[in-house]
């Protein structure tokens, strides 16, 4: 969004503010680092589930910060953006958007309730729910450009492509890639020149870039390493020594080089998707009894996809024309028309396509 230095500055602090009265961390998070104090052992178990909330905190106020949706139609790439449906892909494109918004909804209504063991509890669905939503939109997103495809792998990597290319704004376009320990962060200039030494949550731009660049490096390590197991606990496809035969136990550059090809660009995307409940996949499990503000990673997880998503739609909106987009919306059941959809689509995706009040005047009201 293009405000003024004083809106743009008077909107963190707002945010920030809001943030930190919503925060519960434990004081001896931010304080052991400096002062050696030995850590609660409550707390101490809490730590893999506090890193884990600054990640997804950190993703949510770099797009707080940024604001910057209504950039989209300044976009060439938005603005040449085509696509279309036939009959049958459009049914099963109105499918798609159905199970985004069913899984968006049903994240949005769980932190009404107010009590924090349920809170807790819920993270076993919410993770999968914050996914989902956002799988289903870059589904359909990626079906009005002709492509339709279900593997969730070969989702991964179209969505890297176009986040590469510029399909997204700055708020979630950054990407890693290169191999193990070699990466290479781009669009985080901030990212690498600062070091966050705590488990405090972020509390401005460059130490949540810095967040960033760290949860990109641990969700690319996790593929690699995923990627490196899996060709060689196969015998039919592991790598050998020339010299003896035998499966390699140690990969060097030239091997890892092969891997990062291979994975492609991690992206926002790949960071969504450590939210995915599987047999392979047990992120949840560090969240067990531990002491985090709940509450707080259920609003940023609501923010993230809420962006995410409206980002998709607006490109959807835009192949299919804002009436055909509105016709494919009358379909839902009235629950899911009104509310945050209805929302979005009068503040975010009809100024887009020149309809009602600009962008930035409507939003910054």
């Amino acid at each position: 969004m293009r405000q003024t230095n004083n809106v743009t500055t008077t909107t963190m602090n707002t945010q920030t503010a809001f943030l930190t009265n919503q925060t519960a961390v434990p004081t001896p998070a931010s304080e052991a680092p400096a002062t050696g104090l030995p850590l609660d052992e409550s707390w101490r178990k809490s730590i893999p589930a506090q890193v884990f909330l600054n990640h997804f905190f950190a993703m949510d106020y770099h797009i707080q910060h940024k604001s910057d949706l209504d950039d989209l139609s300044r976009f060439p790439i938005f603005n040449d953006f085509k696509g279309g449906v036939s009959e049958e892909g459009r049914k099963a494109l109105e499918k798609l958007l159905l199970n985004s918004w069913s899984a968006e909804y049903a994240l949005r209504i769980t932190p009404v309730v107010n009590d924090e063991q349920y809170l807790q509890s819920s993270l076993h669905w919410t993770f999968p729910q914050a996914y989902y939503s956002v799988l289903f939109s870059a589904r359909a997103f990626l079906a009005v450009q002709g492509i339709n495809v279900s593997n969730e792998e070969l989702i991964r990597k179209r969505i890297g492509n176009m986040v590469v290319r510029g399909y997204y704004p700055a708020s979630i376009g950054y990407y890693a890639l290169g191999p193990l320990n070699s990466y290479s962060y781009r669009r985080l200039p901030m990212g690498i020149r600062n070091v966050k030494a705590d488990l405090g949550l972020p509390s401005r731009a460059g130490t949540a870039q810095a967040e960033l660049t760290q949860f990109l490096k641990t969700t690319r390590d996790q593929r690699i390493k995923a990627l490196r197991n899996a060709i060689q606990n196969n015998p039919k496809t592991a790598l050998r020594s020339p010299r003896t035969g035998e499966v390699l136990q140690k990969f060097g550059a030239e091997q890892y080089k092969m891997l990062a090809k291979q994975i492609g660009y991690t992206t926002y995307f790949d960071m969504l998707s450590r939210l995915r409940i599987s047999s392979n996949n047990r992120e949840i499990e560090r969240f067990v009894d531990s002491e985090i503000d709940v509450r707080l990673f259920h609003q940023s997880l609501v923010n993230i996809v809420s962006h995410a998503n409206a980002v998709h739609e607006a490109y959807i909106a835009k192949a299919l024309g804002l009436e055909g987009f509105r016709q494919l919306v009358a379909k839902l059941p009235t629950y899911l028309q009104e509310g945050f959809l209805r929302e979005r689509i009068q503040t975010l995706i009809e100024p887009m396509l020149g309809v009602g009040t600009a962008p930035t005047e409507r939003l910054a009201a």
